[in-house]
């Protein structure tokens, strides 16, 4: 099965190539558009949202 067929791969795509640009050398207003579609793509990805989610609900808090 071709891993771009899996459900999130596209947002995960998306969120790895917003993680790796240098932030360092943008404008403010720049770097606060990554950020704020960084933390947009994290709530909508159903991979990080499902390790999220079970750790949250977890008693121990690490998704057992």
């Amino acid at each position: 099965m071709d891993p771009r067929d899996t459900p999130g791969y596209r947002l995960h795509r998306a969120l790895s190539n917003l993680n790796s640009i240098d932030t360092e050398r943008l404008e403010d207003d720049d770097r606060e558009q990554i950020d704020r579609a960084r933390a947009i793509l994290e709530d909508a990805s159903p991979l990080t949202r499902a390790d999220r989610t079970a750790a949250e609900t977890s008693p121990s808090g690490c998704g057992e």
